[in-house]
C-alpha cells in the first residue's frame, strides 16, 4: 500500500523537527519534506508534490492563506491547518478552512515538544482522513477534524433515548443541522441564502474548541441571519441560527412553547465534541415533528443514529446527496439506517429550509 506523502510547513524549527519524527513513526505515512516558509515549500512541491500539506497559518514571506490560494489554484491538494490557540490564529484558520484546508489541529503555544511527544493520535488521524478526500469535489470548502484515536461511545453518554414520544404540540417550529470535512463553505452557501424570518436553527460543525466562536463570527458578518455560537440557555428564534462550541456538546430542551440550547460537558460521542447525535437525539426527545433534521457533508457516521431517532419521531429528515458532498460518509450512513426521507443537492437545502419554515 503507499504510503500518504506529507510536507510540513512551519517557521517554527522545532515543530518542524517533532512533527516530522512523530509522522514518521506512522507506517502509513512518508514525510518527504519540511519547508520554514511557503516559499521553500512550493519549491519543494514543484519537485515532487505531496498527499498532504500540514501547514501553519503564520509565517514570514508568504501568509498561510495566500500560500493555499495559491496551492488550491494551481493543483487542489489536501491541507491541514496546524495552528495555535490565540484569537489571531483562530480568526486566520476559519478564513484558511473557507479557502479549501480539510482539517483544523491546534497546537499549543508553549510546551510544544512534549505536546508532539505525547497524544498526537488526533494530528495523524486527521492526515489520513485528509488523504482519503476526493479534492476534485472540493472548491474552497472546509471540514473539521476526525479524531479517530478516541474510544468511540454513543448518545447514551450524554443523554438517555426517547420515551416514544416528544412534548405536546407547539406551534415553534426548528432544524437541526449536523456537518463534517467540507461543512464550512456548505453552511456557508446555504445560511447566505437564507432569510432573517427563516426558523431557527441549531448546528453542530465538527471544529475544535474556541474555533468555532471566529466561524460564527465570520458566518454573522456575511448572512442575513443572526449567527452565534451557542451559549447556555441561548433561545431558538426565528431569524436565528446557533452554531455548537468546540469541545462541548450541545442539546435542545423545550420549556413551555419555546425551545433552549444546553451547553453539556460530557464525553466525546462517535469520538466527537459537539457531536451531531447527541443533538440529534436531543431533538428527537424534545421536539418531535416539529423539528426538520439536515445532515451534511462529512467523514464518519456521527448523526446518523439521531438522524434515525428524529424519523422515527416524527420529524422531516433531509441528506445532501452525493455529488455535492466533499465527503459522502455521514449522510451515506444516515441513508443507510433509514432515517433520511428525502436526499437533496446542497443547492437545494436553503430552499427546503425556507419551505419547511412556510409549511
Amino acid at each position: 500500500m503507499n504510503r500518504i506523502k506529507v510536507l510540513i510547513v512551519d517557521d517554527s524549527a522545532v515543530v518542524r523537527q517533532v512533527m516530522s519524527a512523530m509522522l514518521s513513526r506512522d507506517p502509513a505515512i512518508e514525510v518527504i519534506g519540511v519547508a520554514p516558509d511557503p516559499i521553500f515549500a512550493m519549491d519543494k512541491m514543484n519537485r515532487q508534490w505531496p498527499d498532504v500539506v500540514l501547514l501553519d497559518v503564520e509565517m514570514p514571506r508568504m501568509d498561510g492563506i495566500t500560500f493555499l490560494k495559491k496551492i488550491m489554484s494551481v493543483r487542489p491538494t489536501a491541507v491541514v491547518i496546524c495552528s495555535t490557540l490565540t484569537e489571531k490564529g483562530a480568526e486566520t484558520s476559519v478564513q484558511a478552512m473557507c479557502a479549501g484546508a480539510l482539517a483544523l489541529v491546534e497546537k499549543p503555544k508553549s510546551g510544544l515538544r512534549e505536546f508532539l511527544q505525547g497524544d498526537t493520535g488526533e494530528i495523524v488521524a486527521a492526515i489520513k482522513a485528509a488523504a482519503q478526500v476526493d479534492m476534485s469535489r472540493i472548491s474552497a470548502r472546509s471540514p473539521a477534524l476526525q479524531n479517530m484515536s478516541r474510544p468511540k461511545l454513543s448518545a447514551d453518554a450524554v443523554l438517555a433515548a426517547s420515551d416514544g414520544g416528544a412534548m405536546s404540540v407547539t406551534t415553534d417550529r426548528l432544524v437541526a443541522i449536523g456537518t463534517s470535512t467540507g461543512g464550512t463553505l456548505a453552511l456557508e452557501e446555504v445560511l447566505l441564502a437564507l432569510s432573517p424570518v427563516s426558523p431557527g436553527i441549531v448546528i453542530v460543525q465538527h471544529m475544535p474548541e474556541k474555533f468555532t466562536a471566529a466561524f460564527a463570527a465570520r458566518l454573522n458578518s456575511i448572512c442575513e441571519m443572526n449567527v452565534l455560537e451557542a451559549k447556555q440557555g441561548d433561545r431558538v428564534l426565528s431569524g436565528r441560527a446557533l452554531i455548537a462550541p468546540g469541545g462541548r456538546h450541545m442539546v435542545v430542551r423545550r420549556s413551555g412553547a419555546h425551545y433552549y440550547v444546553d451547553i453539556v460537558d460530557a464525553p466525546p460521542v462517535n469520538r466527537h465534541r459537539p457531536s451531531v447525535d447527541v443533538l440529534f437525539r436531543s431533538v428527537a426527545k424534545c421536539a418531535g415533528r416539529n423539528a426538520l433534521g439536515i445532515i451534511m457533508t462529512g467523514m464518519g457516521d456521527d448523526g446518523a443514529l439521531g438522524m434515525k431517532e428524529m424519523c422515527d419521531a416524527g420529524a422531516a429528515t433531509l441528506a445532501q446527496d452525493e455529488k455535492s458532498c466533499v465527503v459522502y460518509g455521514m449522510p451515506k450512513e444516515a441513508v443507510l439506517l433509514g432515517g433520511v426521507k428525502k436526499i437533496i443537492p446542497l443547492s437545494g437545502i436553503a430552499g427546503a429550509i425556507g419551505l419547511y419554515g412556510r409549511g
